[in-house]
C-alpha cells in the first residue's frame, strides 16, 4: 500500500473515531434533554393539577359565598320589612319587663298608671342595628364553618398543619 493509501485509511479512521466521539456526546445531551423534559411535563402536570384544585376551591367558595350571601340579604330583608312594620304600626315590639308592685296608700300623689312601657326610638333603631349586625356575623360564622366542612369533604388530606392545642387546666 502506498503511503498516500496509508494517510487516507488513517483519515478514514480519524474521522470515524471523531463521528463515535460526537455521537456519544449527542446521544448524552439528547438523554439529558429528555430527562429536562420529563422533568418539565411531570412540573407542567403537577401545576396543571394545583391550578384545577386551585379552580375548584374557587368555585366551591363563590358558591358557598353566594349562598350565604343571598341567605344574609333574605334575614336583612325580613329585618326591614320588621322594621317599617313597627314603624307602621302594624306590629310591636314586646318587651319582657318586671315592674314591682305598687304599694296600696300610695294614694292620690301618685302618678296615674300610664300606658305600656315602649323602647325610645333610639332604642328601637339600635335593636334593629343589632338584629342586623346578628345576621351579619351568624352568615359570616355558618359560612366559615360550611367552607371549612366542604374543604374537609372534598381533601380529606391535611391542606394547612393541624394544630394540637395543650390539653389539661386551662387558664
Amino acid at each position: 500500500m502506498s503511503r498516500f493509501g496509508l494517510l487516507l485509511v488513517a483519515g478514514l479512521l480519524a474521522v470515524l473515531v471523531l463521528l463515535v466521539l460526537e455521537r456519544g456526546r449527542i446521544l448524552r445531551t439528547n438523554d439529558q434533554m429528555r430527562r429536562d423534559l420529563q422533568d418539565a411535563q411531570r412540573e407542567v402536570a403537577g401545576l396543571q393539577q394545583a391550578a384545577h384544585i386551585a379552580g375548584e376551591l374557587l368555585a366551591t367558595r363563590d358558591a358557598l359565598d353566594l349562598k350565604h350571601t343571598q341567605e344574609l340579604n333574605d334575614e336583612r330583608d325580613q329585618n326591614a320589612r320588621l322594621r317599617a312594620a313597627v314603624d307602621a304600626g302594624r306590629q310591636r315590639l314586646r318587651v319582657n319587663a318586671t315592674c314591682p308592685a305598687v304599694s296600696a296608700n300610695a294614694g292620690a300623689a301618685g302618678l296615674a298608671d300610664a300606658g305600656t312601657a315602649e323602647l325610645t326610638a333610639e332604642a328601637r333603631q339600635d335593636y334593629f342595628a343589632l338584629r342586623d349586625e346578628l345576621a351579619l356575623t351568624r352568615r359570616m360564622v355558618l359560612g366559615l364553618q360550611d367552607y371549612v366542612r366542604t374543604l374537609q369533604r372534598l381533601y380529606p388530606f391535611p391542606i394547612f398543619p393541624v394544630i394540637q392545642l395543650p390539653q389539661g387546666n386551662a387558664p
